[in-house]
């Protein structure tokens, strides 16, 4: 019976990893299609965000089972809660590409993104991509210093993101109103995207220490460690 237990355990883990690969292979996709105004790659990420859905309410489903049959305390208990937590993560992670799609989809044939911002959208999509990539490993491994890496690489997509404020806020913005309110929210929809993918990593070092990721940054160092 317990090892059907942690084998069930396992497979809660291994549902998240599979979400992760999911919604990061989703938003590089919806990348390139929001670049290249590809509907037909635009609606292919629409249509699979609908498989990242149905393996949260699956994992859900197997959570809440264990909680109800199995009553698990201490460590086991903190893997179930976190676990549903970082399942709404990338759930939601997974809406987000989709968003990106769909504006894609909304202005094709034209394209959403001007061109002289193509490097920028390019630049957060991949970075989305790879914070996610490094949120599934952490899961995996359950390395919290990579985990912790997350929130500095996070770093990276606020200044990008930053960056593309600045070309709306330029005089010389020329693109009209509607081009400044999509390119608005895509980098609503990026930024958002890294917050998840690093509040996954952030869940998995309070699982495996205890403790939030906050408080271990910020904790004072021993002298001579």
């Amino acid at each position: 019976m317990r090892d059907a237990y942690h084998e069930e355990l396992d497979s809660i883990g291994e549902g998240l990893v599979e979400m992760a690969r999911l919604v990061g292979s989703a938003i590089g996709r919806a990348t390139t299609a929001i670049l290249d105004s590809d509907l037909k790659l635009a609606e292919s990420v629409i249509a699979a965000d609908q498989k990242v859905d149905d393996l949260q309410h699956d994992l859900e489903a197997r959570a809440i089972t264990l909680l109800a049959r199995q009553q698990p305390v201490a460590t086991d208990l903190r893997i179930v809660v976190t676990s549903l937590r970082m399942s709404a993560d990338l759930e939601r992670s997974g809406d987000l590409a989709q968003h990106v799609a769909k504006l894609a989809r909304l202005r094709f044939p034209d394209r959403a993104i001007p061109q002289d911002l193509h490097a920028t959208i390019l630049e957060m999509g991949q970075l989305a991509q790879r914070l996610m990539a490094k949120a599934a490993e952490v899961i995996i491994t359950k390395d919290v210093d990579l985990a912790l890496q997350l929130e500095q690489d996070d770093d990276a997509m606020d200044l990008l993101h930053r960056t593309l404020f600045q070309h709306l806020l330029d005089d010389r913005w020329k693109h009209g109103i509607e081009t400044a309110v999509d390119v608005t929210l895509l980098g609503r929809y990026y930024e958002r995207f890294a917050d998840h993918a690093v509040s996954v990593a952030n869940r998995m070092v309070y699982l495996v220490t205890g403790e939030h990721a906050d408080e271990l940054q910020t904790a004072p160092q021993v002298e001579g460690a």
